[in-house]
């Protein structure tokens, strides 16, 4: 295995990984704080940095059926959250392409106010 690859968010208000605090999103990227993960609260992110994905699989979610991948943290490997693959409900088509990582997997990074 090589050099793990990892990319630094400008900004004030950066999330990062609990794990290894390799940064994964800025606030400005959240969609919606209005999700539920596996641990409890979650944030739908536009944008994402630092992840890997697992393979795709079709799950039952909350809002119906979802091709989903796993998303885990590329310095760590701890598993964060989900990526909307595909939402097979019209209604949920905005979701596509966006992650979801739960609230317990990540903190803050310093620099907020």
């Amino acid at each position: 295995m090589g050099r793990v690859y990892k990319t630094f968010l400008n900004g004030n208000r950066v999330f990062s990984c609990s794990g290894c605090r390799a940064h994964l999103s800025a606030h400005d990227d959240i969609v919606s704080k209005s999700f539920q993960g596996r641990t409890g609260r979650a944030y739908l992110f536009g944008k994402v940095s630092n992840v890997s994905l697992g393979p795709q699989e079709d799950r039952i979610l909350n809002t119906g059926l979802h091709r989903v991948a796993d998303i885990y943290c590329n310095c760590c490997q701890g598993y964060l959250g989900w990526k909307y693959e595909e939402a097979f409900e019209e209604s949920q088509k905005y979701k596509e392409g966006k992650c979801v990582i739960e609230r317990a997997k990540m903190v803050k990074a310093t620099g907020w106010v």
